[in-house]
């Protein structure tokens, strides 16, 4: 059953037991009250009769010094005649409670008149003939008698009232429900909107609409849920799109991969086998076997980047205390007998924590892509600047071609090359900055990069003060 009908059931459930209690408490109080109000006014008409009853006997003649059971039936009919007792019915008994006088209609139980006490009134409420009555009872002293008077009044009116009350209240439950369940239904379809727009979108991402959000309809716990949902979404979305870009990545990392093991592969199987199927010249033969070591160089390089990617994604580093003079020392020579670039060191001296042949190997493939963007004899800087933080700055400068803005948050990409052919004729092959990436997220560090092309690149990088001490 849906949340919408649960609801409306248990409101209607409740109303009606709301409904149905109250209106019995109200009608049998209305019922109660009138019902009291008789049997007050039945008493104190008994009373007045026991009153009268003795008056009309103290009007017996006096040569009767007790009240004979004719004169008590004369005052009975004599009082039954009266208009006030026209609607009442009356009895009159004797000391053995044997009935003297009673009125037409009278029922002959004698229940009550055995429990007439001698000081006290009593009443009973008795059904007879389909008729409701109160019956009441009083004991009369007239001449030396001890007389028994009981009346007999007709209520039948006040339970047809409750019977009424409750027919018409029922009615009107009736309609207070089907008015209060339509109302309910409107109110419901309004409170549970929220959940069906939830319910909605969920289909829709659950159908791959990942972009689909649900509407906020308020601002209670359930607006707060809706936006909590689509906060959810966002997040979803998000690592959906990552996902598929890491896969997209991937796909192309395996195609890159491929397509680099090709080329060199082919180069040498067509070299070797030009050396094992004929006979060169010295010469041809020289270059033959200078290209097969040429591409084998490639790919051992390329196959010792991988390695080096690989294991610092799944390997921490024991980070050591070093000069950065011992650093910039070894770059220096390094390059010092590159003939192409002209390389600049410049640097302030300082203690960095670091795994010493990592940094090595980050800053020799900044400083080796550097020399490869450059024109023969371009000038390559390699600077190092202490920060405020206590960290230090490496800083690795060309005035080469430079990298297109779209492209720079892909060259960390491994096998991402900005500009193909000119990598692989100096053996490169795109894994250098996707393993420095992989280096300096293992010291806390990444790779910030400015580039404009025509101009030249800067790439920079800072190992965090908190792991250094800076003299």
């Amino acid at each position: 059953m849906k949340l919408l009908y649960k609801i409306l059931l248990c409101t209607i459930i409740i109303m009606a037991v709301a409904f149905g209690l109250s209106g019995y408490l109200f009608v049998n109080f209305v019922f109660e009250t009138a019902l009291n109000r008789e049997i007050a006014q039945a008493l104190d008409d008994s009373n007045i009769l026991q009153f009268a009853f003795e008056t009309a006997a103290l009007n017996v003649p006096t040569q009767y010094n007790v009240l004979q059971d004719i004169a008590v039936e004369q005052i009975g009919a004599k009082l039954e005649r009266s208009a006030r007792l026209s609607e009442r019915c009356l009895r009159l008994s004797g000391e053995e409670r044997k009935i003297l006088y009673v009125s037409d209609g009278f029922p002959e139980d004698t229940s009550l008149l055995m429990q007439i006490p001698e000081d006290a009134r009593t009443w009973q409420i008795i059904q007879y003939g389909g008729h409701y009555y109160i019956h009441t009872g009083i004991r009369v002293n007239a001449l030396n008698r001890n007389l028994y008077l009981e009346t007999l009044e007709d209520i039948t009116e006040i339970f047809k009232e409750r019977t009424m009350g409750f027919s018409v209240y029922r009615r009107v439950t009736l309609a207070m429900l089907l008015c209060s369940s339509a109302v309910m239904l409107i109110i419901c379809i309004w409170l549970t909107k929220p959940i069906r727009l939830l319910t909605r979108a969920t289909r829709k991402m659950a159908e791959g609409d990942y972009s689909y959000r649900a509407r906020q309809i308020s601002g209670d716990e359930l607006g707060q849920l809706t936006m909590d949902f689509n906060h959810m979404a966002n997040v979803l979305e998000g690592t959906f799109d990552e996902l598929r870009e890491e896969i997209r990545a991937r796909e192309d990392f395996i195609a890159a991969f491929a397509h680099e093991l090709k080329t060199p592969l082919t180069s040498i199987i067509g070299y070797a086998d030009l050396l094992r199927s004929r006979k060169l010249d010295e010469e041809k033969h020289f270059l033959s076997s200078n290209y097969i070591y040429t591409e084998g160089k490639r790919l051992e390089s390329m196959s010792f980047r991988l390695l080096d990617i690989i294991v610092t994604k799944r390997e921490t580093v024991d980070l050591q205390p070093m000069e950065v003079e011992t650093i910039f020392r070894y770059l220096e020579d390094m390059f010092s007998g590159n003939m192409e670039q002209n390389l600049k060191a410049a640097y302030e001296s300082g203690v960095i924590y670091a795994e010493v042949n990592l940094l090595k190997s980050v800053l020799l493939n900044l400083v080796d892509n550097a020399c490869k963007a450059s024109e023969e004899g371009g000038v390559v800087e390699l600077s190092g600047h202490k920060q405020e933080n206590g960290g230090y700055l490496f800083q690795v400068k060309d005035y080469g071609v430079g990298i297109p803005e779209d492209e720079l948050k892909k060259v960390t990409e491994a096998f991402y090359m900005v500009d193909k052919s000119r990598s692989r004729s100096r053996n490169g092959a795109g894994l250098g900055l996707a393993l420095c990436v992989e280096i300096l997220r293992l010291h806390n560090s990444e790779l910030m990069i400015e580039s404009k092309v025509g101009e030249g690149t800067c790439i920079s990088f800072v190992i965090p003060g908190r792991k250094a001490e800076i003299r």
